[in-house]
């Protein structure tokens, strides 16, 4: 995450995967750096419990509204399934 050189004016879609149960969070933010510092310090409360988390996938997009809707897509059982096709060599290891 260090050599992540974020631009201010983009909206960035992230999937972390929990570390301590494997199971991903899909989430939206402005701020990848800051987002996921605040689910490893536990300010997420709907994650706070799964934590450390690490990110493994992300998207940056320039308009907010089409990262918002790839969050939503994301979050169906066709995005999870599209998911798990781009990140297979990931999930296979």
């Amino acid at each position: 995450m260090s050599g992540l050189r974020q631009n201010k004016n983009m909206f960035y879609v992230y999937i972390l995967q929990s570390e301590k149960d494997n199971k991903l969070y899909i989430g939206f933010t402005v701020d990848l750096k800051e987002r996921l510092k605040n689910h490893n310090y536990g300010e997420n409360t709907s994650t706070r419990f799964r934590r450390p988390f690490k990110l493994i996938f992300y998207e940056a997009y320039l308009n907010k509204e089409d990262a918002q809707r790839r969050e939503r897509y994301f979050k169906t059982n066709k995005g999870k399934i599209t998911l798990k096709q781009m990140l297979e060599s990931y999930f296979s290891n």
